[in-house]
């Protein structure tokens, strides 16, 4: 039996009306069969083929109850009950227990950095001291592992220097680790409970779950501080319980716990990492098939549909939002100090920071005006400055094009002196701030002058250097030549509703478009040669609604000293001291670090370990994550060959049946029995339709990718081998004539399949453990590939 117990504890509130009805020796004997027919239908059962001969039983009512006492049946209204029911589960309960064996099993080696937990590690450090960094993905997954950290008194004083490093005694090695490793641990029977839940059977399901257990490549991601094993076992415990939700009685309080748990779970994958998102679509996937599905149900009305579609929206969306919203606002509420990544956020964030850009900004005015001395800020994106000096563009670059030989602009991403510009109005000819405030506001024209070399930014009808579709932006030399002055540059506040359109100091965005020719001031990205110092390209573009021609002002001060030495001096020395934070709302920071996180997720440098998605089906490469520096005991990314490639041909196997099966019910040969066909098309088009939505999609991905990234398509290229295999068996039975001796042959051939799983675990788990010293001659008997880099070091 799959459940060797049961404990049941019910709290229940219901409404019901007792109908007695007269008691039949007939009539009870059917009405206690129906009873225990229903109580051993489980939704997990593999649904049995009915018998032509047999007739239909009435099925029992959901909501009607069969009371021992006195025979009748109680009317119980579901909307008003609920109950709790622990099961202890062997199936799950085994697959638990013996994946919680293989990612504890000394998880406290290596005692040193691998891999991603340099990165990893290191953020949850921070966490631990409330000080503010950026990483590209959602905070959960370093929450989760923060929370279990701090919960055993660890402060976050180890800095994670560089891979390989070695944990100091107080670093609580377990309880980094143990997060990733509950999460692995989980993943097989959540594998298991889908597999039933799609209705095949408990052999197959079970061999679902140990072929997770069994792959290296997901008990190596499961043994250290690195996300996918948080992120597969949310996506698998949302598509688990979505499957449950859609089964359960629509608005009962079993619906709307599962619903709940399912927005709640899918949101949890994307809150790790953004790929969860893919799962999420696979969820939406899954939902929008079973009304579909219910369409033709003519016992429905379309109001009652209509219904049940809108309450599954708002509940979905309701959760989602709050669970997604509610975890930055944790992550907010825990780093309110300024930290190393500060730089990449806006001068406003890193003012609202606990000593942060406060420690330069000190009293300095707020509104800008004429005679304003203020350093330009790139607002989003590659964090630089505007800025210039005395050398100037050359005549003729390489490709033959030449310049206006006017003074260089470019964005320099340091803090300098050449950065600082003041503002000045057209009509008048001091830089000096008048005793009556001339404040700047949206739509006002002006000039920048450059605060050092006193020339004004001009820009013309002059190609710009590594960008000729724009215009060369420049400090104005006046060369007596035909090239008059272009110095006029229009102010448009982007988010002028919180100033009232007065340019602010740190918080206003804006836009600085050239009079002239109506190009915004840009930063192209692009680098400039040696003559440019390897400073960064800034242009005029015609195409002004980009995010890279948004700037704020930084720094500021009024322009007080008529002597320009005086001025030069006074930008040199002054160092100034935080008031207090500037104020910035939670939803100002929430979308500010949205978009961030977004610009930031194709900026991954090249890895001598990164690989193609064509790469990933058949492991041509795998990621060496930690060497011991006194043998070669390592731990290398690679997943179990067997499995991996057994996989690849299900997918292969499937499509081949689901061709053959479509071409002959297209000749109306029905080879399968309705239920058969709708169980053979949902098994497929979840896993099937599962392992496309996380795999496709990075053939079109422009940035770094590792194996890593295939994990979350290979868990449900793993379903999908447990489906083709549990149908193999489904069509020998039904089309082989001897079918007994068949099959029996084919379980032969899974028997001998799956021990050679085992033995490629085994034989790999000393790269999945690092634990074992290895010589050069074990190394290269590893390697079955000439692809796979296995580090031999040492004899």
């Amino acid at each position: 039996m799959e459940t060797v117990g049961e404990v049941t504890e019910t709290a229940t509130t219901t409404v019901r009306s007792r109908k007695p009805q007269k008691k039949q020796q007939k009539g009870g004997e059917e009405s206690t069969k129906q009873r225990t027919s229903s109580m051993e239908t489980d939704v997990n059962e593999r649904p049995q083929r009915p018998k032509s001969d047999e007739p239909e039983k009435r099925s029992q009512p959901p909501n009607e109850k069969f009371s021992e006492r006195n025979g009748t049946v109680e009317e119980v209204d579901d909307r008003f009950s609920f109950s709790i029911r622990l099961q202890f589960n062997a199936a799950t309960t085994g697959l638990f227990l013996l994946s919680f064996l293989t990612r504890f099993y000394r998880i406290t080696h290596p005692r040193g950095v691998v891999f991603d937990e340099i990165h990893f590690g290191k953020f949850v450090s921070l966490y631990l001291k409330n000080t503010f960094y950026f990483d590209q993905h959602p905070p959960l997954g370093k929450l989760l592992i923060a929370g279990a950290a701090g919960a055993v008194g660890y402060s976050g004083s180890f800095e994670f220097p560089k891979i390989g490093s070695e944990y100091d005694a107080t670093v609580p090695i377990l309880a980094l680790r143990f997060v990733p490793a509950l999460c692995g641990s989980l993943l097989a029977p959540i594998v298991y409970s889908i597999l039933r839940q799609v209705k095949l059977g408990q052999g197959v399901s079970i061999l679902g779950g140990l072929l997770i257990i069994l792959d290296n490549a997901l008990l190596t991601h499961s043994r250290f501080i690195l996300m996918e094993s948080m992120l597969l076992f949310f996506a698998a415990l949302g598509i688990l319980t979505v499957l449950r939700f859609l089964q359960a009685e629509p608005f009962s309080a079993r619906w709307w716990t599962l619903g709940t748990i399912a927005s709640a779970s899918l949101t949890a994958a994307v809150c790790v990492k953004f790929v969860g998102f893919y799962s999420y679509l696979l969820a939406m996937y899954i939902m929008g098939r079973h009304v579909w599905m219910e369409l033709p149900d003519r016992r429905k009305s379309n109001a009652y549909i209509l219904l049940q579609v809108i309450v599954k929206a708002v509940l979905i969306v309701s959760v989602s939002l709050a669970v997604y919203i509610g975890c930055f606002y944790l992550h907010f509420a825990t780093l309110y100090k300024a930290g190393p990544h500060d730089n990449v956020m806006t001068s406003a964030f890193q003012a609202s920071l606990e000593g942060g850009l406060a420690s330069i900004t000190k009293g300095q005015p707020l509104r800008v005006q004429h005679g304003s001395q203020i350093t330009l800020k790139h607002t989003h994106g590659r964090v630089c400055w505007l800025h210039s000096h005395t050398h100037v563009y050359p005549i003729k670059y390489k490709d033959g094009r030449g310049s206006s030989h006017q003074q260089q602009v470019t964005c320099y991403g340091f803090k300098d002196v050449n950065n600082w510009w003041i503002v000045k109005r057209p009509n008048k000819d001091s830089l000096m701030v008048d005793d009556e405030p001339d404040f700047i506001e949206h739509g006002d024209v002006i000039q920048l002058v450059h605060g050092v070399t006193s020339r004004a930014l001009n820009s013309h009808d002059v190609a710009s250097p590594m960008s000729p579709l724009c215009q060369e932006v420049s400090c104005y030399i006046d060369y007596n030549i035909s090239m008059p002055a272009n110095l006029l540059w229009r102010v448009e506040i982007l988010n002028g509703k919180e100033s009232k359109n007065k340019w602010h100091a740190i918080t206003s965005q804006v836009r600085l478009v050239h009079v002239n020719t109506t190009a915004a001031l840009k930063y192209t990205g692009e680098q400039l040669p040696d003559w440019g110092y390897n400073q960064f390209e800034i242009a005029a573009d015609r195409r002004q609604q980009t995010i890279d021609t948004i700037w704020n002002v930084e720094e500021h001060r009024y322009t007080q000293h008529k002597d320009k030495k005086d001025v030069l001096n006074k930008l040199l020395a002054t160092e100034m001291i935080p008031t207090e934070p500037t104020k910035l709302s939670f939803w100002n920071k929430f979308s500010e670090l949205q978009l961030k996180m977004l610009m930031h997720a194709d900026k991954l440098e090249n890895h001598m370990y990164s690989s193609e998605p064509h790469e990933w089906p058949l492991m041509d490469k795998g990621i060496a994550y930690w060497i011991d520096g006194e043998s070669n005991a390592q731990v290398h990314l690679l997943g179990n060959l067997v499995i991996w490639y057994s996989s690849t041909m299900a997918i292969v196997m499937y499509v081949g049946f689901l061709v053959f099966y479509l071409i002959r019910r297209r000749r109306e040969i029905y080879d399968l029995e309705p239920v058969e066909w709708d169980r053979f098309r949902l098994g497929g088009e979840i896993f099937l339709a599962g392992y496309l939505i996380h795999y496709l999609p990075y053939f079109f991905v422009e940035r770094t990718l590792f194996l890593y990234n295939y994990l979350p398509a290979l868990l449900f290229k793993v379903m999908l081998l447990c489906f083709v295999l549990d149908h193999c068996q489904l069509a020998l039975r039904k089309f082989v004539k001897q079918s007994t001796v068949v099959v029996s042959v084919f379980r032969a051939i899974v028997v001998t399949w799956f021990a050679g799983a085992v033995y490629f675990f085994q034989r790999y788990s000393v790269l999945s453990y690092g634990t074992t010293a290895l010589s050069a001659d074990d190394v290269l008997e590893l390697r079955l590939k000439d692809t796979w880099d296995l580090i031999v070091h040492k004899p």
